[in-house]
């Protein structure tokens, strides 16, 4: 409790400074102000410890500057998740387990400086391109950006100011090089309405928050962990348990997120002209060069530093498309940096769901967790091709329905691992209820098999019989 208390203060300090920091037009002066707020924040939350971070910080960054740029994003990545392991595991090691806000911390910085040193490589590759084609008239040339000329420039300055930055310090979201440089260069953060965006936001938070302290104070997951839930409840209870720990979970992700977001939108950073496209860590889709000059008169949105879209996650039907409204920017951080670029197209999935796994941390819970999806997936996959893609009318209503609770249930199911966290809690729940859900997935998964292959027999006997009826 206390420190979600200390977390409340700091981000409520963070969405007020924005009014403030927003003003600085010399953009020097705006990097030097939002870093040095940004190292405040780390020291009042970390203190001794904020030496793991500007260790990573300096580490990283002649990593990222002296190593051949071909594979400095390779090393960067085995250098920050291995550092990242053992800041998590130093308390087996005999040192002092840091503060709950520096997991958090270095979290951010780990995807911050791995992506910069990806970005850097795609910069580097792209200029090695241009290079050959000067060679060869024939072949294509591309323009290299003023950021990604920047990105070759990079020096130990810019990467201290990217990383140290106040906006997004805490608990991000993530957002990359590019988009950070674009709110210090131009004009776009000067003339969006970051007070409308922010207070959009801030206006449903108190609900969230309500929400969660009401079910905590009713069903706290505590009690999950108690002799009387085991020796006095029912399977039955035990088994439904799982959906107010994950509604309490939610909720308490929603309030911290979207707080988070209001420190960007307050700060101006991720607002860029709507008619760009904006998505979720990426940026825009189209070029915005052209609207600089008319950045006064421009809608603007900040679907760049979007990171959960909480109506259509508890709204959408299925498992699948609610995982792509939760934690957007860290799930383009991981499509863009390990799905895509994974030599394995057959393992692709497992290796990125594995990647965030271990960035969660170290606790057998985060494995259970989300390492489980891709066990339901196959069988809602399948049941959604067997019944619900061709259904209609009432009948799809009612399949979406229980589609959703299934959803739901499965969310819970595998939640309340990531919210138990060591081996011994969670398979001492999960055999209270026999593992029943898993057996259940199984059991469904089988049956489908065979109503799918039945079906292919009977299409392939109607098939011959049509043809018979054809012939004769």
């Amino acid at each position: 409790m206390k420190d979600d208390i200390i977390y409340l203060i700091l981000l409520g300090l963070c969405i007020a400074f924005g009014q403030f920091y927003r003003k600085f037009r010399d953009p020097e002066q705006k990097k030097w102000v939002g870093a040095a707020v940004g190292l405040l924040i780390v020291v009042a939350c970390s203190g001794f410890h904020t030496l793991h971070m500007l260790f990573c910080y300096l580490v990283c960054g002649l990593i990222i500057i002296y190593v051949n740029r071909k594979v400095c994003h390779l090393v960067s990545f085995g250098f920050m998740f291995g550092y990242l392991f053992f800041f998590r595991a130093a308390t087996y090691v005999c040192f002092e387990a840091p503060p709950g806000h520096s997991n958090m911390i270095q979290m951010i910085l780990t995807l911050k400086l791995v992506g910069l040193a990806f970005e850097v490589n795609a910069a580097a590759t792209k200029s090695a391109e241009n290079g050959q084609a000067k060679k060869d008239d024939d072949s294509p040339k591309k323009v290299l950006s003023e950021c990604e000329n920047a990105l070759l420039k990079l020096d130990m300055l810019d990467i201290f100011h990217y990383c140290f930055n106040y906006v997004g310090v805490l608990t991000g979201p993530y957002f990359t090089f590019k988009t950070f440089r674009d709110a210090i260069y131009l004009p776009f953060s000067f003339n969006a309405n970051c007070i409308e965006a922010t207070l959009d936001k801030l206006k449903v938070i108190p609900l969230y928050a309500g929400l969660f302290l009401l079910i905590s104070y009713l069903w706290p997951l505590s009690y999950a962990t108690s002799t009387e839930f085991y020796e006095e409840r029912s399977f039955i209870y035990r088994l439904m348990y799982v959906w107010p720990t994950f509604f309490i979970f939610r909720m308490r992700i929603y309030t911290g997120i979207m707080l988070s977001e209001c420190v960007c939108t307050m700060a101006g950073l991720g607002a860029y002209p709507k008619v760009c496209e904006n998505k979720s860590g990426h940026g825009p889709s189209k070029d915005y060069s052209s609207l600089i000059s008319n950045a006064e008169s421009i809608e603007y949105d900040f679907e760049t530093v979007r990171n959960i879209d909480v109506v259509n996650t508890e709204k959408c039907w299925t498992f699948r498309e609610a995982m792509k409204y939760w934690n957007m920017c860290v799930q383009y951080w991981m499509a863009m940096y390990v799905y895509k670029r994974f030599p394995s197209k057959k393992y692709r999935t497992l290796a990125t769901l594995a990647v965030s796994a271990i960035w969660h941390g170290v606790y057998a819970g985060y494995y259970f967790c989300i390492c489980a999806a891709p066990f339901y997936l196959p069988v809602e996959d399948l049941y959604f091709k067997l019944f619900i893609k061709d259904a209609t009318g009432t009948k799809r209503q009612v399949l979406n329905v229980i589609c959703w609770i299934s959803k739901f249930f499965a969310f819970s199911y595998m939640g309340i691992a990531f919210l138990l966290l060591t081996i011994d809690k969670i398979w001492f729940y999960y055999g209270s209820v026999y593992h029943f859900p898993y057996i259940m997935w199984i059991g469904l998964y089988v049956v489908g098999v065979f109503i799918a292959k039945d079906r292919k027999t009977k299409a392939r006997r109607a098939e011959k019989l049509a043809q018979k009826e054809e012939i004769k």
